[in-house]
């Protein structure tokens, strides 16, 4: 997901998105006071450049406010950018004209200059201008006599304590979206290394034994052509099987064939600290038995991991039988017993195979035979 789809609000946000500045422009409010003085004073040049000063800050306030909505993760990263320091500069001067043009009216700019210090700048900058603010104010009221100056004080600080808050969500929100799109690019990249692994365990030796075996045949082509002809169908036969294999792996149905249980066996074996002894290939185990000896596989080492305690476990393929035995304490069930052999009993049944339980010692050994 990309920052401009993450920013871009979606369906019914739409509209509160486009409302925001509207709503954002609501706070001007507090610049209503400058403006009435200055109305009252019209008669006077100072009056009539109050408020043409007060009009500038608001633009320039909300100009400052719309760049820091529409490039908030920027801003967020580098706050203090050039265009950010202009931005928070041209407020301060307008401010000072305004008090200088309006006396104490004009203070109101300070709640919205420390507002734009804390959008814009660290932490640490923004505190002490904050606070410098609020120093400012105290003393001209009190300079000048004024009146009192709590009301604008308390706003200085209420405001940009609040605003401090919201940028503080601001970059929660960034840095969690840019650890889910790390996540997601992490998962994305496992999913590959793990499908290359599988991919590889699957096909790696296959490959191997079919080239051997071409060569093979064509060696022989003219020497012994009814051993050439015994290669040629067993090639056949191992392509075929790759070829299914590749296709399940794919289609994602890597669970049915027999290569894929063998890897899957040994990370599983691996991760619950059981040595594992698989054969380095399934290519001896005829097509029909293969997805059968696959749910054997499963099975058996499931069992293993689950129920036996044991520190070794071995996987034996020949081609009429899957084993799996461990030297465990085995389960306390009795042989038999669990939907996992009784649906491996069903699968057996339809090609003609039988299930095997038998108890060693120590250990337990589970096998699919054909005869």
């Amino acid at each position: 997901m990309s920052q401009e789809e993450c920013e871009t609000p979606p369906g019914g946000s739409v509209r509160m998105a486009r409302l925001a500045p509207l709503l954002s422009g609501i706070w001007l409010f507090f610049l209503l006071e400058p403006l009435g003085e200055g109305w009252r004073t019209r008669d006077q040049l100072s009056g009539i450049l109050g408020i043409l000063v007060t009009v500038l800050f608001a633009v320039a306030y909300m100009a400052l406010w719309m760049r820091n909505r529409a490039d908030r993760q920027k801003l967020i990263a580098h706050p203090a950018g050039r265009p950010a320091v202009l931005y928070v500069g041209l407020l301060v001067a307008l401010g000072t004209l305004m008090t200088v043009l309006l006396g104490g009216y004009g203070l109101a700019s300070t709640p919205y200059i420390g507002v734009a210090c804390v959008m814009v700048f660290p932490f640490r900058v923004a505190a002490p201008v904050v606070l410098a603010l609020v120093g400012i104010d105290i003393a001209l009221f009190a300079a000048n006599d004024w009146g009192s100056s709590t009301g604008l004080v308390f706003g200085v600080l209420a405001a940009s304590i609040a605003v401090l808050g919201l940028r503080m969500v601001m970059e929660r929100n960034v840095e969690l979206l840019s650890a889910q799109q790390e996540n997601a690019s992490l998962a994305v990249e496992n999913e590959r290394s793990r499908f290359a692994r599988d991919l590889h365990d699957i096909l790696g030796h296959s490959l191997t034994v079919i080239t051997v075996k071409a060569e093979l045949a064509q060696r022989m082509l003219d020497v012994d052509p009814e051993r050439t002809r015994a290669e040629l169908a067993d090639l056949e036969r191992l392509s075929r099987d790759a070829l299914a294999d590749v296709r399940r792996a794919v289609e994602g149905y890597r669970e049915l064939t027999l290569p894929g249980e063998l890897a899957r066996a040994r990370g599983a074996l691996a991760a619950a600290e059981i040595e594992a002894q698989l054969p380095n290939s399934a290519d001896e185990v005829p097509s029909d038995l293969r997805e059968l000896f696959a749910w054997t596989v499963r099975e058996g080492v499931t069992n293993v991991i689950r129920h036996s305690g044991a520190r070794t476990c071995e996987v034996r393929l020949t081609p009429t039988s899957a084993e799996v035995r461990d030297d465990g304490a085995g389960c306390d069930q009795p042989p038999g017993f669990g939907s996992g052999l009784a649906g491996l009993r069903e699968r057996a049944a339809t090609v003609g195979a039988t299930v095997v339980v038998r108890h060693l010692s120590p250990g337990f050994s589970l096998q699919v035979v054909r005869s």
